[in-house]
Formats: C-alpha cells, sequence, structure tokens
C-alpha cells in the first residue's frame, strides 16, 4: 500500500457520491398536483436537493429552503436562505418563520415538497411563546456539550419549538406533504432527522424531561417550564393530518457504507461492515475500533456509520470524528501497518472547517514533534488543534449532503 491516505479518501468520496441526491431525487418525487407545488426545507444538504428538485420537476413551483452558511447552491424557483450551525441565530430563525409562510393558506389540492437533512434542527430555531432565540441557543449549547445522543437531543428540541416535531406538516394541512429525507439519524427513524419538522413521533414532553434529567442539562427557566405546560405537546402520528403524507428516505448511511466496500473490494481488499448506528463517546468507540485492529489479521478493511459524541469537558476546537482520531492514535501508536479516516459526509465536523482527518501509528509522535502534548489536548477536547499539528486534517468543504459519519480502517 503506497498511499493509504489517497486509499482511504477513495473510500469516503465513493460513500459521499452515494448519497448525492440527484440520482435518486426524480424516482422519489409525487405525481403533480392539481394545484400548486411549494417545495420547503433545511438542513446542511437542502440546497443541493432543491437544485435536484428543479432540475427534475416538470412544472411550476415556488418555495424556500434554508442551509448552513457557505452551503448555498444558485436556484430559480426556490429562495436559499443561509443560517447558522450549529448553533442557531436570528437568521435562522426569520427562516423558520419563512417556512411556515410558505405553507400557509394551502388547499387539498396543492402538494408540499420537504426536503429533510441533518443540520436542520438548528437552522429552523421557533421559540414558543415564553421562550426567547437568546433562551434556545442557550439549549442548544447545552445539548451540544452534554454528550446526549442524537435522538435524545432531537427529542428536547422538538419539544421547545412551534416547527420541529411534526408542526410544519400541520401547518400546511389540508394540504399533502412529501417528505424527501437523508438520514443522518442511526437506525433512519425519519421523525428524528432535523427534530421531524414534517414527521411526527410518538415521544412525549415528558420524554424530554427525562432527558433533562438524565443529561443534567443546564437549562433556562423558561424552557424547564415550557416542558412542564400543555403547550410542549406535539402531535402525534396518528393525528389525522398526517394520513395522507408520505415520508422517503433517499439517503442514509447504509447506503454509503456499502458504496465505500465496492472500492475496496475491487482493489482487492476484504471488508467488514461494524454498523451503520454506532453511537457513544468518540474516545470510547477509538478504543473499541483500535482493538479490533490491532487484532484482526490484514489485509482487511474495517467500515461504520453513526453519529458518535464529545462530551465536553475542556476549551479545545474539534468534533467528534477528530476527537476519535486523536484518541485511536494513542491506542495504536507505533503500530506500522493500521491507517485510518474519521469524517463527516456532510464535510464539517463539529465547529471547524474540516471533514474529520486521519491518523496512523506516527500520528503522536508528530503531534509531539510539533511541541503538542497528545495526552493534554485530548483531555482539552482539542482534537483539531492536536491533527493540525499532525497535519492529519481532511478539509474537504461543504458536500452537499449528510448521512453522519464515515469511520474506515485499513490494516495491512
Amino acid at each position: 500500500m503506497e498511499n493509504p491516505r489517497a486509499f482511504l479518501k477513495s473510500l469516503f468520496d465513493a460513500a459521499v457520491e452515494a448519497a448525492l441526491p440527484q440520482a435518486d431525487i426524480a424516482r422519489c418525487l409525487p405525481e403533480k398536483p392539481r394545484g400548486r407545488t411549494v417545495v420547503i426545507g433545511a438542513g446542511k444538504g437542502a440546497a443541493q436537493l432543491a437544485q435536484a428538485v428543479e432540475a427534475a420537476w416538470d412544472g411550476p413551483l415556488s418555495g424556500v429552503v434554508v442551509t448552513r452558511y457557505g452551503y448555498a447552491t444558485k436556484c430559480t424557483q426556490i429562495d436559499i436562505i443561509e443560517a447558522r450551525h450549529p448553533v442557531p441565530d436570528e437568521a435562522g430563525l426569520a427562516a423558520s418563520k419563512r417556512l411556515l409562510t410558505a405553507v400557509q393558506g394551502l388547499g387539498p389540492d396543492d402538494l408540499v415538497i420537504a426536503l429533510i437533512t441533518g443540520g436542520g434542527s438548528a437552522l429552523l430555531p421557533c421559540p414558543p411563546e415564553g421562550v426567547s432565540l437568546a433562551d434556545e441557543i442557550k439549549m442548544n449549547e447545552a445539548l451540544l456539550a452534554s454528550g446526549a445522543p442524537i435522538s435524545a437531543m432531537n427529542t428536547v428540541r422538538k419539544h421547545v419549538s412551534d416547527i420541529k416535531g411534526g408542526r410544519l406538516a400541520l401547518a400546511a394541512a389540508p394540504a399533502k406533504v412529501v417528505s424527501l429525507i437523508v438520514s443522518d439519524i442511526p437506525g433512519d427513524n425519519p421523525a428524528f432527522v432535523a427534530s421531524g419538522p414534517t414527521v411526527p413521533d410518538s415521544a412525549t414532553a415528558q420524554d424530554a424531561l427525562e432527558i433533562v434529567r438524565q443529561y443534567q442539562l443546564p437549562l433556562p427557566a423558561s424552557i424547564k417550564a415550557h416542558l412542564r405546560s400543555d403547550a410542549a405537546t406535539a402531535p402525534l402520528p396518528n393525528h389525522p393530518v398526517f394520513s395522507q403524507n408520505e415520508v422517503h428516505i433517499i439517503a442514509s448511511a447504509e447506503v454509503s457504507l456499502q458504496a465505500a466496500k465496492r472500492v475496496a473490494e475491487v482493489q482487492g481488499f476484504p471488508v467488514h461492515i461494524l454498523s451503520d448506528a454506532l453511537e457513544g463517546e468518540a474516545r470510547e468507540i477509538a478504543k473499541m475500533h483500535a482493538a479490533m485492529a490491532k487484532y484482526s489479521k490484514g489485509p482487511l478493511v474495517l467500515l461504520s456509520g453513526g453519529e458518535l459524541t464529545v462530551t465536553l469537558k475542556g476549551q479545545g476546537k474539534g468534533g467528534p470524528n477528530s476527537e476519535f482520531l486523536l484518541a485511536f492514535a494513542k491506542e495504536i501508536e507505533s503500530i506500522d501497518n493500521i491507517h485510518a479516516l474519521s469524517a463527516d459526509t456532510d464535510g464539517i465536523d463539529g465547529s471547524e472547517d474540516n471533514a474529520g482527518g486521519f491518523a496512523d501509528g506516527s500520528t503522536q509522535m508528530r503531534i509531539r514533534a510539533r511541541g503538542g502534548v497528545p495526552a493534554a489536548l485530548l483531555a482539552d477536547n482539542d482534537a483539531w488543534s492536536a491533527l493540525h499539528l499532525a497535519g492529519d486534517l481532511l478539509v474537504t468543504g461543504p458536500t452537499g449532503t449528510n448521512v453522519n459519519d464515515l469511520r474506515a480502517i485499513l490494516i495491512f
């Protein structure tokens, strides 16, 4: 293996390509309605979905989609708004109001196409009465630092919102809503992608309060009071408004992992997919992957997907993929036949500009050679700085999709 990183990057590229919307969007589009067609959407890949819908749709349409700053793409009939992620801002609040306005006054002959991808939770702040945007921002910051899995975070978010938890679809009634979803959720429950603005689920406000208690979330008093009130009740899946609606998962981690597997096998490597739905602390999952790699006989490629978390205790920079790699590097130091990639398929790991990065047996040595102390950087949740010192960052820019993380480990 002359260039392990190029090989691993080819697996990541294949995974991303398999999750791009252009290939399957036409197949998933509904029939044209007798009335109007309105497109709404939110997420880090929502603008690319909107562009694909415009290219495939035979007829007039209008609408509005919100995506992360820097992730917009050109559309002619659908307005693209940019807002802040992973912490909401005023632009996201304005976008939420635009989406709700776009579905007002529709009739039974009208159609709403909802384009939902990961990242939509932060991009659609819409605090209920008595809760301010500043309060919702504090809630999101507490959730991001908690180490809670995405399903738990989104259970809380959807009960502190006037747009999530199926409420956007409720506002569109009596129009039919067809949701096309790119899943970044382990297990692909569509109700948890972007906190389900058009897809309800059976979680209750009491479930949200239990998550607050379990993770000891330091939430503003206004949010705790709201969760204890009747106003926090979200519509349930058996609500008659949802009976005519459709939900389609058009891309997922499983599809992407299979694409990466095919690329590795073409190059002669046996492949074992560990899971497409791993969750847990990034550094703990790193230990598990490293143990498997050290005691596996090469040549072999190990693949996994899902969404890892980081319980923030330090002040450093990075995301779960970077932290995974720094912890993984510790476990395989001085082993020369193991190389790893871990990256988010949307192109952004946490709050920095990298998708993730690489790690091998020399990563820790290169960090030390440039003045860093790997253990101290890991303790400070400063994995981005560590990988930057090592020259191990992977920067891709926005990819146009989001099916969560890809981890690929090469053993030869």
